[in-house]
């Protein structure tokens, strides 16, 4: 968007329309500072893989009152054109960010005023329980104001589908064509008081019963098993805790200087945890007790990090992928004893780790593979209904277990690691030690994910640069092994780089490329959909024949990457 479309679109916020706070702000950008005027205004801000998501402030490219009145005037009005104006339901939950109480209220006003039932957590919720509450309520549809792991300034708005999933194709594509046919001055602000119902204890104690009951393995040495939980001053507190108590574990201690919800996030740089730093407090807290696992989540409660007890003794924090394919084992281990029918499936994404798959097919089941997104592994449940779906998850710290939450669920994943922790224990051996076991069984992986932060308009146009050159000048080799194959999204083409044959990708385009070597080493490529950063996954293996061989090949493993990043001109 030039300068001269900038200044015309923000212009258009000085009508009476607007508040005459929101004018004045614009007013002084306008005369004062360009460049703010510039960012706030370049662009509108999109649904990208985890919904709308951007800083909080005037204009379009901001959360407030008007973007987020307008996506719902928009939602409101494509609900009544697939559904019918009469017996409209949603529920809205929201975290602990700032403002996300008054913006959840202001998109039910919305709702309400265009004469849809609204459903409103009367408190911060995690977003598992709102993806369980659009099914167990009945509702057509389900928004979340959370901006889950992002920095203070940030909220943002997920819309949930009838089935309990994030918007997919083509319900997203319909719904951002019917808010763009609106102006802000369609957007209806007049609650209808009536329609506004305030939800809490009815709905948590079904979901506390459901995580339990898909969580649960009726582990041993629960009594025995000591546990240090932050929620990182999001909204888990209003969950974990109370499921842990349920599903039997007596020894819990809870980080009390992260306890409280807060969307300042004043202990922690950033919190999420896949930042190690951002579990520090729970470490220490966890050493000096000796405790058996440290478990922390984001925001919105729906990624977890956890650590455990290494071979040496000491917590020691686990990826998202290592997490991931531990869990999946342990589900595939309980289905085969049962018995397969045939008909199961786990599921991942394309940046993660590629075991995923050779453990799915070592046990003789279906590894479905998808875009990066939990919507996308949910929709997997309803286009495949004469599928089960035991369980999946991705790199970014998320897991799903079973289909009763239609998004990635820390709540339910912390019992079940928990679980799967406390029976090792009992059993003599360490979540740990499984995890090695995976490895000595199925091949052993290292991923490490890079991200480079492009802040802005400039920083959007050095990724979309950073991209065209890597597809313009795709890479040979790395470490010295041949690039055999290169992944398109954004086409939707896979390229086999020996015979030059390109084959279809089922899946929708998306702006993500992956170069995979002739030895098995991968590198993806891929803008983030919620954060001005491009990403880089970086993934290696190779086989052990021993628990007691991976130290050594961790290491070597570790120092291809190293090679790899640095030949790539990427820090680690």
């Amino acid at each position: 968007m030039d300068s001269e479309t900038i200044l015309k679109t923000a212009k258009s916020w000085l009508t009476d329309f607007f508040d005459p706070a929101v004018k004045k702000e614009i007013q002084d950008l306008v005369e004062n500072d360009p460049e703010e005027l510039k960012d706030r205004f370049y662009k509108n801000l999109e649904f990208g893989t985890g919904g709308m998501r951007g800083i909080m402030g005037t204009g379009t490219n901001r959360i407030n009152k008007y973007t987020l009145g307008k996506s719902t005037q928009g939602l409101s009005n494509y609900l009544k054109e697939i559904y019918g104006a009469d017996g409209l339901q949603v529920v809205i939950a929201y975290d602990c960010r700032n403002n996300s109480q008054s913006l959840a209220r202001l998109v039910a006003e919305v709702f309400s005023s265009n004469g849809i039932r609204v459903y409103l957590f009367s408190e911060l919720r995690t977003t598992p329980e709102l993806s369980f509450a659009v099914r167990h309520l009945g509702c057509h549809a389900g928004v979340v104001l959370t901006a889950s792991h992002n920095p203070p300034e940030y909220n943002g708005y997920k819309v949930y589908w009838t089935d309990g999933g994030q918007i997919v194709p083509p319900q997203d594509g319909e719904i951002i064509r019917a808010i763009n046919r609106l102006e802000y001055e369609d957007i209806r602000f007049e609650p209808r008081e009536d329609l506004i119902k305030t939800i809490d204890a009815e709905v948590d104690e079904a979901f506390i019963e459901a995580c339990v009951a898909n969580g649960s393995i009726g582990a041993a040495g629960k009594d025995d098993f000591s546990i240090v939980f932050t929620s990182l001053h999001g909204t888990s507190i209003t969950a974990i805790p109370q499921v842990l108590e349920k599903a039997g574990y007596k020894k819990v201690t809870i980080i009390p200087e992260q306890a409280e919800p807060d969307g300042n996030f004043p202990t922690v740089a950033s919190p999420n945890p896949e930042e190690p730093a951002a579990l520090a407090l729970a470490l220490e807290k966890g050493e000096a007790i000796g405790a058996d696992m440290v478990v922390g989540t984001d925001p919105d409660s729906d990624r977890l990090g956890i650590a455990v007890r290494n071979s040496e003794g000491r917590l020691e924090l686990l990826n998202g992928n290592q997490t991931m394919v531990l869990m999946t084992r342990y589900l595939l281990d309980a289905r085969k004893s049962e018995g397969f029918k045939g008909n199961e499936f786990v599921a991942t994404t394309i940046v993660s780790t590629p075991m995923m798959p050779a453990m799915a097919d070592a046990y003789g089941v279906e590894c479905k593979t998808s875009l990066t997104g939990f919507k996308w592994i949910a929709k997997m449940i309803v286009d495949f209904p004469d599928q089960e779906f035991l369980g999946g998850g991705e790199e970014s710290y998320g897991y799903m277990v079973g289909d009763f939450v239609r998004d990635k669920d820390a709540v339910t994943s912390t019992l079940l690691a928990c679980e799967i922790a406390a029976q090792a224990k009992s059993d003599g051996s360490s979540f740990y030690r499984e995890l090695l076991q995976c490895y000595a069984d199925f091949g052993c992986y290292r991923e490490r994910l890079v991200s480079l932060v492009k802040k802005g308009m400039d920083g959007a146009q050095e990724i979309r640069q950073m991209m065209k050159d890597f597809r313009e000048n795709p890479l040979k080799q790395l470490d010295g092994s041949e690039v055999v194959r290169i992944d398109d999204y954004n086409d939707a083409t896979s390229l086999d780089t020996r015979t030059g044959e390109r084959t279809p990708i089922d899946l929708p385009t998306s702006n993500v490329l992956v170069y995979t070597t002739a030895d098995g080493t991968r590198v993806a490529a891929r803008p983030s959909g919620t954060e001005p950063k491009i990403k880089f996954y970086v993934s290696v293996n190779a086989p052990i024949d021993s628990v007691s061989d991976y130290p050594g090949m961790h290491r070597q493993l570790e120092e291809k990457i190293d090679r790899i990043l640095a030949d790539l001109n990427l820090e680690g």
